[in-house]
C-alpha cells in the first residue's frame, strides 16, 4: 500500500513538471513553470535538490546540467519534449545568474 502511495505521489510531481512554456519565455519564467514545483521557488530545493549558490549544481560544468535537463536524471524528468535548446540554455543562463548571488 505505501509503494502505490509513493508512485502516485511521484505521478502527481511529474505531472506538475509538465507543460511547455512560451517560445520566448525568460529563464526564470521557465524555471518557474517546470523546475520550481521541484526544486523550489528559491532553488532551495525540496523533491528535488537545491539548486542555489554552493550547491552541488553550481559546481558542474553547464553541458552537465544541459544533459541533466534534456535527459532527465535519477528521479528528475526529462524535458527534451517540452524545451527547445534555446529555452534550455535560456534557463542554464538564469540557473548561473542565481548561483552567482
Amino acid at each position: 500500500m505505501r509503494r502505490l502511495a509513493i508512485v502516485a505521489l511521484f505521478g502527481v510531481v511529474v505531472a506538475a513538471c509538465v507543460g511547455r512554456p512560451d517560445a520566448d519565455a525568460s529563464g526564470e519564467e521557465i524555471y518557474l513553470q517546470l523546475c520550481s514545483n521541484c526544486h523550489g521557488d528559491q532553488l532551495e530545493g525540496g523533491v528535488g535538490p537545491p539548486l542555489g549558490p554552493g550547491t552541488n549544481a553550481a559546481e558542474q560544468p553547464d553541458e552537465y546540467l544541459r544533459l541533466t535537463i534534456v535527459e532527465g536524471r535519477g528521479r528528475m524528468p526529462s524535458f527534451s519534449s517540452s524545451l527547445t535548446d534555446d529555452q534550455v540554455g535560456r534557463l542554464i543562463d538564469y540557473l548561473r545568474e542565481a548561483q552567482a548571488g
